[in-house]
């Protein structure tokens, strides 16, 4: 710990409501244990292109309710590259940086994981995706807020499914996991969610429509995780008007609309103590970890674990809602 003085943070991916919050923390927590801060804009991008500035605490005012990430976000195929983490390196030693502290999801965590393997650098970071992708954690920064902005938008739909009594198919985010779909389709009452954890088989469809459109309903919502695994919304339409061309069916894709927003108190408060611990987790001499939330615990979980094993879905949220949509 006597080689760390000053701190890098930066946000890497796709962005995630909370993630000021997490920067925040992040910042206020280093300055009051005597670190000196480093914010690097655009991820790993900005360390290979020297985008590095002093950050203090004015630069994290005002910023907690706001979604997105004041550091900015990119993708960097460069830093995919020996020579690219070479350059980054380099531009570390430049800012006299000794650990860093990366908010972002399970990609950016393997970046970080092979940055911290080659060059030996202190690093921690922090679950920072809507996804809720990540093992070791209960809840990553921003599924909750996208998980209410899921709510919110189909709740309103379902305005119009009823009106016109039609079966809609609502994709959401999530890639190879189906918690936004799982969880949004318990909170808005919808008749099904189609996850990568489940085989979407024709039957698993017939026995979705026989028991969503029974007599007595005259409307359904379908959530659809995107993923290959699912065959996505668009397919799984195409499927039904093709197989059942007595029903009305619309699509919905909520897309990116789910990455933004103010984020929710669950969130900021998440992204707070993450962003805390993230210091307190270098004072220890922790290296190489992602600060994960347990049972409303702080916990430390190997980049390993967290990035490579799978998440899975509680099979009992999916009796949950098999039982709720009859």
């Amino acid at each position: 710990m006597a080689t760390i003085k000053t701190i890098g943070i930066l946000t890497s991916g796709g962005d995630a409501p909370g993630m000021n919050a997490a920067i925040r923390a992040v910042t206020r927590s280093a300055i009051y244990n005597g670190f000196k801060v480093k914010g690097i804009y655009r991820g790993y991008k900005g360390l290979i292109t020297d985008e590095i500035v002093d950050f203090k605490t004015q630069n994290v005012s005002n910023i907690i309710q706001q979604g997105g990430t004041i550091l900015k976000t990119a993708r960097c195929q460069e830093f995919t590259t020996p020579e690219g983490r070479k350059i980054a390196y380099e531009n570390m030693r430049k800012h006299e940086i000794d650990a860093l502290v990366v908010i972002g999801g399970d990609g950016s965590l393997t970046g970080a994981r092979i940055f911290a393997e080659e060059f030996d650098v202190p690093i921690v970071g922090l679950p920072g995706t809507i996804d809720n992708d990540l093992y070791g954690t209960d809840h990553t920064i921003g599924y909750d807020t996208a998980l209410n902005t899921i709510m919110w938008c189909v709740d309103r739909i379902r305005d119009t499914a009823t009106s016109h009594e039609r079966l809609f198919f609502i994709e959401v985010m999530g890639r190879n996991a189906g918690f936004l779909a799982i969880n949004g389709a318990i909170a808005t009452g919808a008749e099904a969610a189609i996850i990568p954890e489940i085989s979407t088989h024709e039957e698993q469809l017939d026995q979705l429509i026989e028991n969503g459109f029974r007599k007595s309903k005259n409307s359904s919502i379908v959530l659809v995780a995107e993923s290959p695994r699912t065959g996505g919304a668009m397919a799984l339409a195409d499927r039904v008007k093709e197989k059942y061309p007595k029903y009305d069916t619309r699509v919905t894709i909520l897309g990116h609309l789910q990455r933004g927003g103010s984020p929710t108190a669950q969130d900021r408060i998440l992204a707070s103590r993450l962003g805390a611990a993230a210091i307190d987790a270098l004072i220890e001499g922790q290296r190489n970890v992602m600060i994960g939330d347990d049972d409303e615990k702080i916990v430390y979980v190997p980049f390993s674990k967290a990035i490579h094993k799978e998440k899975p879905v509680d099979p009992e949220l999916v009796e949950t809602l098999r039982r709720l949509s009859i």
